[in-house]
């Protein structure tokens, strides 16, 4: 449910939508499927199986250029994803306009 909301948000204010993963592990393996990578990666930190911390960092492993946004409640772990390649991290719960500005600064972001 949480991802059709998402979807409705992302694409309601461009963005194009080109996979969605139920868990880390999940989101990991479409990413090496790509042949063209994403722009973009909006990533929870809560997912079963492999979490998004874990999952950025082995995008980020495969191609050192992508760019990773993490959205968490929790606080403690904005350091660390920052310090593994994680270009911004989303606090929960947030404004609409917050994530949207930070997903459009992420994309003039090299």
């Amino acid at each position: 449910m949480l991802q059709e909301l998402y979807d409705i948000m992302l694409t309601s204010a461009g963005f194009k939508i080109v996979a969605t993963a139920y868990n880390g592990e999940e989101a990991v393996n479409k990413f090496r499927a790509f042949e063209k990578k994403p722009d973009l990666i909006l990533m929870d930190n809560r997912m079963p199986i492999m979490n998004g911390i874990d999952a950025a960092k082995e995008i980020i492993e495969i191609n050192g250029g992508s760019r990773i946004i993490v959205v968490s409640a929790d606080l403690s772990i904005k350091e660390y994803s920052l310090s593994v390649g994680i270009i911004s991290f989303v606090a929960k719960p947030f404004k609409y306009d917050e994530l949207i500005n930070i997903m459009n600064m992420a994309m003039r972001y090299s």
